[in-house]
């Protein structure tokens, strides 16, 4: 496989689960066994009532991500939020609860660096460690594939934004470079992340990882838009399905919170397998396919500037 076919498949296979899981979000396995059978189309109407192949704030902000860092070929965390901002001012049918008060702080107050340690700290555990960020990060990790100390601080700083847990910033890092390292043809990508960012990054994350995916049983996962159970479901289906259709089928049949945990597991099956192997009746569905593609590509081979003031 060509870079640039991996590198597309990152974000083509992030829309793919996205937009498979969109029509059965917060169904659980049985509802949607009982309904469907196995989910393995693009379906129309159901959750959020949208046409088949419907992205949602998954890929929508990771689009945001893409295009900022295309248009100005560094990272520019306040154009980021900005454009976070003119998406949630545009009505999106589905946003996060995190994401939300976020960007309604960022908007009225203007701090796109306070927002989210704020909403954070007014939360109560339980409801504080979203998967709101790991959906829509993987940009970075094609942009900085081989510089994991930018892209563990870059990650981290993008999360931030609307995701200040730990659970969640390091939740980032620890996806953005595991696909690094699938890019890279790494033997052990996960392990290697983790090793990354094993003296700083959360005990509670870190614990519920290294296991994956050798050491985890199917019947442990769980699907919730807790972003250690959305990190756990999505690695193990990423990293060990046979092709990126099983791996996004997987996650998806799981139920629950969809969308995203079909998302991120076709960011990671999009990159193993690339763009080539994801269905063409998924992508045919998809309106922003080429740019997808496009911007993939683009963020594989070019090559970004770092202010280290400005991500701090």
């Amino acid at each position: 496989m060509s870079l640039t076919d991996t590198a597309a498949g990152a974000l083509l296979g992030l829309a793919c689960g996205d937009s498979l899981g969109r029509p059965v979000e917060f169904q659980s396995s049985q509802q949607i066994a009982q309904k469907h059978g196995t989910v393995t189309e693009m379906l129309a109407n159901g959750t959020h009532n949208q046409p088949a192949g419907t992205i949602t704030d998954d890929t929508e902000m990771a689009l945001c991500i893409a295009r900022s860092l295309d248009e100005h070929r560094a990272v520019r965390p306040d154009d980021v939020a900005e454009r976070f901002v003119a998406w949630y001012d545009s009505g999106p049918f589905d946003i996060g609860l995190m994401t939300s008060d976020a960007l309604q702080k960022i908007k009225h107050d203007g701090s796109w660096r306070d927002a989210g340690q704020q909403v954070w700290e007014s939360r109560p555990e339980g409801s504080n460690a979203g998967n709101g960020s790991v959906m829509r990060c993987a940009p970075y990790a094609l942009a900085f594939r081989d510089d994991w100390d930018t892209l563990a601080r870059v990650s981290r700083l993008s999360s931030s934004i609307t995701h200040a847990d730990p659970r969640c910033t390091y939740g980032c890092a620890v996806l953005n470079l595991t696909l690094a390292g699938v890019l890279a043809e790494r033997e052990t990508p996960l392990e290697d992340a983790l090793a990354h960012v094993e003296a700083d990054a959360p005990a509670e994350l870190l614990a519920a990882l290294r296991p994956i995916p050798d050491d985890t049983s199917l019947d442990s996962l769980r699907a919730s838009g807790y972003v250690i159970h959305t990190l756990q479901a999505a690695l193990y289906h990423g990293l060990t399905a046979d092709t990126a259709e099983d791996a996004i089928v997987s996650a998806v049949n799981m139920g629950d919170d969809t969308d995203t945990v079909g998302a991120v597991t076709g960011a990671i099956a999009g990159v193993r397998f690339g763009a080539s192997e994801l269905p063409e009746r998924w992508l045919a569905e998809l309106a922003c396919k080429n740019e997808l593609a496009t911007l993939g590509s683009t963020l594989a081979t070019t090559e970004f500037a770092v202010d280290d003031d400005l991500i701090r």
